[in-house]
């Protein structure tokens, strides 16, 4: 990540949201040098639970054994074999392997929610998720994603929607914890306008996180964006001085 856009980044984030976590970066990588960031599988254990490590400032990295959610396996990327009790997991749940989280009223609608959703491999051994701050000149992130209270959160959606033409540049999809802030952005990478997703709404993950906290994670592209538009936006009118008086 190029110094001058981290800095003019942090500069500007202690301006307009001043004492805000700062957000994270995510990305993949083969340099073995991240293996001393993996924590060995115990069980089962949501993505989501080390997340408050990386606001604090710890860089993490997940690899393929490393994983213990079938859910996070899938939506990082380390499997793209079909879970066939994924659709029982987020529905009904069925005899013998307990009861499912009833996110949707039946399996089939799982099913059918799933089939259109690409599944793309993780690009590298290791999936890295650090603070902005701690993101060298060396790597590139693919995915920038804050976790926020409800005033920075709308600041977040208008910058992402600042030079767009398309009035649902911000998408709310439903999905879980992992999903909204991996495998969705790195979607839409691909799109010529790529949009933000606005997340963790997840029940299950929610616990891991402050209860007044949403996700908004970008592709690396619009983040670049929104930095550049900062300083013409709303930020720099008397509505946004007021919400900011109160954010610290």
């Amino acid at each position: 990540m190029e110094a001058a856009l981290k800095k003019g980044f942090l500069d500007r984030n202690e301006k307009y949201f001043p004492e805000a976590d700062l957000p994270i970066a995510i990305f993949y990588s083969n340099d073995e040098s991240y293996s001393e960031f993996l924590r060995p599988k115990k069980g089962f254990a949501c993505m989501i639970s080390r997340l408050g490590e990386t606001f604090g400032g710890r860089t993490i990295a997940f690899g393929a054994g490393t994983i213990g959610c079938g859910g996070g396996l899938r939506y990082s990327g380390f499997s793209t074999e079909p879970d066939p009790d994924l659709k029982f997991f987020l529905s009904c749940g069925f005899e013998g392997k307990g009861r499912g989280l009833r996110l949707k009223a039946t399996p089939e609608l799982v099913e059918e929610s799933e089939t259109d959703l690409p599944l793309p491999a993780a690009e590298g051994k290791y999936l890295v998720i650090k603070r902005i701050d701690h993101v060298s000149e060396q790597e590139d992130p693919e995915v920038i994603a804050w976790l926020c209270p409800p005033d920075i959160l709308s600041a977040l959606v208008h910058l992402a929607a600042f030079r767009s033409f398309d009035r649902h540049c911000v998408i709310c999809p439903q999905s879980s914890g992992c999903g909204s802030i991996i495998r969705y952005p790195l979607m839409e990478r691909g799109r010529t306008e790529p949009r933000a997703v606005v997340g963790m709404f997840d029940i299950s993950a929610r616990p891991y996180v402050e209860a007044n906290r949403l996700s908004l994670a970008v592709p690396f592209r619009l983040f670049r964006r929104m930095v550049e538009d900062m300083d013409e936006s709303f930020l720099i009118t008397p509505a946004w001085k007021r919400i900011k008086r109160r954010l610290r």
